[in-house]
């Protein structure tokens, strides 16, 4: 082979190359064509993704203010529950003071 067949085989060896590389990406391009129809599902999906996170950040800042609401009935019934223990607590004492001293002068 002289160097003129060896010029002429390698030129039709990469103008095979390149057709096969065309007609590869024409296929594909053929195949993952999206159409406007799948475009406008995909929008809407979009919008509706983004309405439901919308929807979720609001779950979430009403479920925050109701937990703070709760926390903050929640320490005032703590509250109210310690005053009344210590309410009863002090009328249990007075209470024995008072049977010690009436039990104490029925005696004598």
């Amino acid at each position: 082979m002289n160097r003129t067949e060896f010029i002429i085989v390698t030129a039709i060896i990469l103008f095979v190359a390149f057709l096969a590389g065309w007609f590869a990406h024409w296929v594909l391009h053929r195949f993952n064509r999206v159409s406007q129809s799948d475009m406008n599902e995909l929008e809407k999906i979009a919008t509706a993704l983004h309405e439901a996170e919308e929807t979720r950040d609001q779950a979430i800042t009403y479920l925050h203010q109701r937990e703070a609401e709760l926390t903050g009935k929640i320490s005032q019934a703590e509250a109210e529950l310690n005053a009344a223990m210590d309410g009863l607590r002090a009328s249990r004492h007075e209470a024995e003071e008072l049977r010690a001293y009436i039990e104490a002068h029925t005696k004598a």
